[in-house]
């Protein structure tokens, strides 16, 4: 072991360690300038990276190395060992990146290299790039493809679309840290605006793009205004499903989809004694728990015998329900909203839930109305090949309102994930300049629910059987979704190696299909 003074950080790097306490793939961690930095042995190559990941600060020292990648185990970004790049979503930023010098069977850290620039080694266009790309959506995918298009040298035009005055910015947090009040809004943006001024990406915001002549790649805005672009990425998301009960005007009722409306639910909430949440989904949790981080008594309502049962099965849906009563979430389940009062809930049953407040999560339906009216193939979602295309060249759909073939098999699938929409736009970008590949990534999400949060990776709508190790209710367990002896998914606890390590697996059961 190296005599270096050991901290938290490990040893400090440029004093040297032993070549031989490098074990082959596994993260090292260590210190430069008090920075954390992990070195990597890949054969005779030693890599030396910054230990935080750049999307909400994972340890990378706890990740899983693939080939010459490191992944990081709390939302799966991925990042190179060579240059410190952010190769997958959701980082967007990349780690430092540090020069190594071996001698004496000593390995030494010297100095930090130069940030990888804004175009990714060995990116290049093909000839056949349009000159000019359009993308309607600034959320997770259209804000990925303009990146992603830039960092593979895309010289033309980018025009980011929405309707929304201030995207892009981090949506998962808007029913998660920022809700709840430990986030400032300064912090959600995904970028400064700068960031899109240097890398010429227009912003267009606070514009309805209105209809789409697909021959023509023409887009004709809310103002009657039209232009025309060489590609088009639909980027549309999906809308909040509105309630449908009538009843006398009552307390507020909010949806949460953009940043306004987690403004307005904080709003409410100031001053608030009791709230009500419609829907036991993974959003409509997710706001139960931050509202409760505000000392907002919460009542939630929903049709089914368990929260997520549906999703993540009886267990885990239990364990779910026991961890938000733990704090004071009250759940009314098995039925629905029937009416509004003055005062608040009617419930199908005939109980009344006073209320301050409503917030509604009773699902999203993706915005297809675009795409519908130019003729496009739509069946619940944009219907796209593997390469994430219509069936009109140079016209793409990606995210929350697309359907794509699943890789491993199953037909047609949408998956409501912010990190599958990232990849999804970065691997639009890459069709576009010309690295034509299809789309094969494994999906995965993550939910917060007060100090546990859950990573699920795979996709399974419905399964044969459900396998559990270790133990949910002491919040150390993993859950494997099967159907037809095969995992379908696997959804964990504080088991983030193992969560990384089925998504390898699954990645290669794809690869051995397509390969």
């Amino acid at each position: 072991m190296s005599d270096q003074p050991q901290t938290r950080n490990g040893p400090d790097l440029t004093g040297g360690i032993p070549a031989n306490s490098l074990a082959e793939g596994v993260p090292f961690l260590g210190h430069v300038q008090a920075e954390p930095v992990i070195l990597v042995r890949r054969g005779p190559e030693v890599f030396a990276i910054g230990a935080t990941c750049s999307h909400y600060g994972g340890p990378l020292a706890d990740g899983l190395v693939v080939d010459d990648t490191v992944r990081c185990p709390w939302h799966h970004a991925c990042f190179s060992l060579r240059t410190g790049e952010a190769l997958a979503a959701p980082a967007l930023s990349p780690v430092a990146a540090y020069e190594i010098v071996q001698r004496a069977g000593q390995v030494f850290v010297t100095r930090k290299r130069a940030k990888p620039g804004s175009v990714r080694r060995g990116a290049r266009p093909g000839t056949a790039a349009p000159r000019s790309v359009a993308i309607v959506g600034a959320g997770a995918a259209g804000n990925s493809a303009a990146d992603e298009l830039r960092h593979l040298g895309f010289e033309g035009d980018i025009t980011l679309i929405d309707r929304d005055q201030e995207a892009p910015y981090d949506r998962p947090n808007l029913s998660k840290d920022y809700l709840a009040g430990s986030v400032q809004e300064e912090q959600l943006p995904l970028h400064p605006s700068a960031y899109y001024e240097e890398r010429r990406v227009e912003l267009v915001r606070g514009r309805q793009v209105t209809a789409l002549d697909v021959d023509r790649k023409r887009l004709t805005f809310d103002d009657g205004t039209t232009r025309e672009f060489g590609a088009i990425v639909l980027a549309t998301g999906a809308d909040p499903v509105r309630l449908a009960i009538s009843g006398e005007p009552g307390p507020p009722v909010h949806y949460l989809r953009t940043l306004a409306d987690s403004r307005a639910i904080i709003t409410s909430a100031e001053g608030a004694r009791r709230a009500v949440v419609l829907g036991a989904s993974f959003i409509g949790l997710e706001v139960a728990a931050s509202l409760r981080a505000r000392k907002v008594e919460v009542h939630v309502v929903a049709p089914g015998r368990r929260p997520l049962e549906r999703v993540l099965g009886p267990e885990l849906g239990d364990v779910i329900r026991g961890l938000h009563e733990q704090h004071g979430v009250v759940f009314h389940l098995g039925g629905k909203a029937s009416d509004l009062t003055r005062g608040g809930v009617v419930l199908e049953g005939g109980e009344r839930l006073d209320a301050d407040f409503i917030v509604a999560g009773i699902g999203v339906r993706p915005a297809t109305a675009l795409a519908e009216k130019a003729g496009l193939r739509v069946e619940k979602g944009i219907v796209v090949d593997a390469y994430l295309e219509t069936a009109t060249k140079g016209v793409f759909a990606v995210g929350d309102a697309a359907r794509w073939p699943d890789p491993r098999g199953g037909g047609l699938v949408r998956i409501e994930h912010w990190v599958l929409a990232q990849r999804q736009g970065q691997a639009v970008a890459r069709t576009i300049v010309g690295e034509r590949t299809r789309f094969t990534d494994v999906p995965f999400f993550w939910s917060q629910h007060y100090d546990i949060s859950i990573n699920y990776v795979g996709h399974a709508e419905r399964w044969e059987t459900i396998e559990i190790d270790g133990s949910l209710e002491q919040h150390d367990g993993i859950v494997r979704y099967r159907a037809g002896g095969r995992v379908l998914a696997v959804a964990s606890i504080f088991r983030d190696r193992e969560n990384l390590e089925a998504e390898l697996a699954m990645e290669n059961e794809i690869g051995g299909v397509h390969g």
